[in-house]
C-alpha cells in the first residue's frame, strides 16, 4: 500500500525562496504540543551574503481595529520562536521523515527548520465578527515567517518574505471518562411552603462538535406553584484574559411546555437534547470560534484544557469553556429557578475511530470542496509526496 504524505508549499514574491510545511494543524496534549517542522528552499546565489532567518509569531488582538486612536492599540504580537535557518552553521539537527523525503528531493539548497511553542501559549480561537466590524476579527493567531536579512533582528522585505497561518488546536483525550455531570438545586418561596426541585444529569463529560448532548432533567413540584414551563441553552462562557473580561453567549436552545404546568405535587422526568453547531449562529457577534473565518468548516471553539494539577485559571489568550443551562419558570410571580452543569465540547483525536467517522460525514457535505482540492494537487510518483499551495479555499467567493 502506497501512503501520500500532503506538503503545504508557498513561494515568496520574488520567487526566490519556497517553504514546505508538513501540516497546518499542530495539536495541544497539555503536556507538550507537536514541533512546527519544515523545509525552506533559496534560489541559487541569492543569498550573497545575507541568511535566512524563521519565527513563529502571534497576534492577540483583544480590540476592534477601528477604535484604535491616538497610537493605542488594542493587539498585542509576541515573537515566540526565532532561529537562523540557512546557512546552519554545520549543525546536525534530527530531521522528520518528511523532512528528510524533502530535503532528498531539493538538493543542496534546501535547509530545515524546527520551531517548539512554549508550554504556555494559548490555543488558537477567532471571536466572530459582526455587521458593523470592519477590521481584523478578535482573536489568537499564529502565523510562521520565513525571511532574508542580515540578522534577526532585520525585519525583512516583504518580496522575499513568507508568511503562513498556523493553528494550535486542542482535541478530546482518548477516553471521554465514566463521570456523568450533573446538578440538584432547590426553590423556595417566601408567603408559602414546599420547594421545587430541579436535577439536571448529562449523558457524557466530553462531546464532539456536531454531537447531540443529552441532558436528563427532573423537576419534583413540592411547592403551591406551578410551573409554566421549560427553558435549555447550551452556554459559551469566553474569558478574554489580556483585558481580564468575560461573557457568556447561548449557542443552541430550547424551550418546552410538554408535561407542562406542573402542578403542586407533580413531577416531571425527560430527557432532552441540544446540538450546539458555528452554522446556527453565524452573524452573531462574539461567538468563538475554532481558527479562521474563512474556512468552510468552522467549528464552535473548543473547551480550553489545562495540564494535569492547573486550573483555567492559569490559562491566557481566550479561555472557552460551555455549560448546559436549565430554567424552570414558574410565572411572573413566582420566578426561575436556574442551574448550570458543565461540560466539554472538542474535537475528536485524529487517528481515532471517531475522527474517522468524522472525515467521512465531512467528506459527504463537502463533495465539491473535495473536487477542487485534489485539481490543486501535483503528484509525485517517486516520493508519495503531494504539494498543495498555502492558501485558503475560496469556493463561495467569485472569481
Amino acid at each position: 500500500m502506497v501512503v501520500t504524505v500532503k506538503v503545504f508549499k508557498k513561494i515568496s514574491p520574488n520567487g526566490k525562496l519556497t517553504v514546505y510545511l508538513s501540516k497546518r494543524d499542530f495539536i495541544d496534549y497539555t503536556t507538550h504540543t507537536d514541533p512546527i517542522d519544515g523545509v525552506v528552499v533559496v534560489e541559487d546565489e541569492y543569498l550573497k551574503k545575507r541568511k535566512v532567518f524563521g519565527q513563529v509569531i502571534t497576534t492577540y488582538r483583544y480590540g476592534r481595529e477601528e477604535d484604535e486612536v491616538m497610537g493605542v492599540k488594542f493587539s498585542k504580537e509576541m515573537v515566540i520562536a526565532c532561529e537562523q535557518i540557512f546557512p546552519n552553521n554545520n549543525e546536525k539537527k534530527a530531521v522528520t521523515t518528511v523532512q528528510e523525503k524533502l530535503l532528498k528531493k531539493m538538493g543542496a539548497n534546501a535547509a530545515p527548520f524546527t520551531f517548539t511553542f512554549p508550554d504556555t501559549s494559548p490555543t488558537s480561537v477567532t471571536l466572530q465578527t459582526g455587521e458593523d466590524d470592519h477590521g481584523k476579527p478578535l482573536g489568537v493567531e499564529y502565523h510562521v515567517k520565513i525571511f532574508v536579512g542580515d540578522n534577526q533582528e532585520d525585519r525583512g522585505h516583504k518580496r522575499s518574505t513568507v508568511s503562513l497561518a498556523i493553528k494550535k488546536l486542542q482535541f478530546a483525550p482518548t477516553s471521554r471518562g465514566k463521570r456523568l455531570p450533573s446538578s440538584l438545586v432547590s426553590k423556595g418561596f417566601t408567603f408559602s411552603s414546599g420547594k421545587i426541585n430541579l436535577e439536571v444529569t448529562l449523558d457524557k463529560e466530553i462531546y464532539y462538535h456536531g454531537e447531540k448532548i443529552g441532558a436528563n432533567v427532573v423537576v419534583t413540584n413540592n411547592s403551591k406553584k406551578a410551573v409554566k414551563n421549560l427553558k435549555l441553552y447550551v452556554v459559551q462562557h469566553c474569558e478574554i484574559t489580556m483585558i481580564n473580561a468575560q461573557y457568556s453567549k447561548y449557542v443552541a436552545s430550547l424551550e418546552t411546555r410538554e408535561g407542562c404546568p406542573i402542578t403542586p405535587g407533580a413531577s416531571f422526568t425527560k430527557t432532552m437534547f441540544l446540538v450546539p453547531l458555528a452554522s446556527s449562529n453565524k452573524d452573531r457577534r462574539g461567538i468563538a470560534l475554532d481558527g479562521h473565518l474563512k474556512d468552510d468548516d468552522v467549528n464552535l471553539a473548543s473547551s480550553t484544557l489545562v495540564a494535569e494539577g492547573k486550573c483555567n485559571a492559569d490559562a491566557i489568550g481566550i479561555v472557552v469553556s460551555y455549560s448546559v443551562r436549565v430554567k424552570v419558570c414558574c410565572g411572573s410571580l413566582g420566578g426561575e429557578l436556574v442551574t448550570d452543569v458543565p461540560l466539554k465540547l472538542l474535537h475528536p483525536m485524529p487517528g481515532s475511530v471517531e475522527k474517522e467517522k468524522s472525515n467521512a460525514l465531512k467528506k459527504m457535505k463537502s463533495i465539491e470542496r473535495s473536487k477542487y482540492e485534489n485539481d490543486c494537487y501535483t503528484n509525485d510518483d517517486d516520493d508519495n509526496i503531494v504539494f498543495e499551495d498555502f492558501a485558503r479555499l475560496r469556493l463561495n467567493e467569485p472569481e
